[in-house]
């Protein structure tokens, strides 16, 4: 039996035919979609790991750095040298679409595109680990960019792939089980009513032969009174 209330018609069994033949389709590109994002997703999870140790890596080694050089220098001579940066970074944001998901892209520009121009301080005054340090950390802004990329790239696509994911479960435990008892429902109930109809109408007939073999002998007895008389 339906689940809910239908019009067993042939209008509407042919509505849900096409509602089935569509959701079928559907189930199908959105379970594509969903291995597709899943696949997509594991191959960012990967680079993200990888950033991730590589980035960490380079500030535990930039914090050394740093620590090396303030035990070598006197705290105001280190404050006086990172007081002003030297350089200036301009952040660019973007977006690409992966799988219909708008990922941020994430490009920057320095004030000059001297690498070694990261240096704000004299070299007379300061150490080697100081200059490591900021070494270190103007090495380690590419990755850490891309590092913020993957992750919320990550962040977005986990989200479409639970979208997604109910999407294709309602589909596959709802929407197309319901459909097609729905269109049973309708199909059992046409052919019952085909049968009924069709028992009328023999009914009818045998009805109507019968009236009409009583009135064929009637007018024979009729005709039989006739001629005695």
């Amino acid at each position: 039996m339906a689940t809910t209330q239908v019009n067993p018609t042939r209008m509407e069994l042919t509505r849900l035919k096409k509602k089935l033949a569509t959701a079928t389709r559907g189930h199908k590109l959105l379970k594509d979609k969903r291995d597709e994002l899943m696949r997509q997703f594991l191959d960012l999870v990967r680079e993200n790991m990888a950033l991730r140790q590589k980035v960490e890596a380079g500030i535990r080694a930039a914090n050394t750095n740093f620590v090396v050089a303030k035990a070598g220098m006197s705290e105001e001579v280190l404050h006086t040298a990172l007081m002003t940066p030297k350089q200036e970074v301009y952040l660019e944001i973007s977006e690409k679409n992966i799988m219909s998901v708008g990922v941020p892209v994430f490009d920057y520009r320095t004030r000059t595109a001297d690498e070694n121009d990261i240096y704000a301080y004299g070299f007379a005054f300061t150490t080697g680990d100081l200059d490591g340090a900021v070494k270190s950390l103007a090495d380690i802004l590419p990755d850490m960019l891309r590092l913020a990329e993957t992750e919320k790239a990550c962040q977005l696509m986990a989200s479409e792939i639970e979208k997604t994911r109910r999407r294709v479960n309602a589909l596959e435990h709802v929407i197309i089980p319901e459909t097609r008892k729905n269109i049973k429902y309708i199909t059992m109930k046409l052919d019952e009513n085909e049968r009924s109809t069709q028992i009328r109408l023999m009914k009818v007939k045998d009805m109507m032969l019968e009236q009409a073999h009583h009135y064929s002998e009637k007018v024979q007895g009729y005709e039989v009174e006739i001629e005695t008389s």
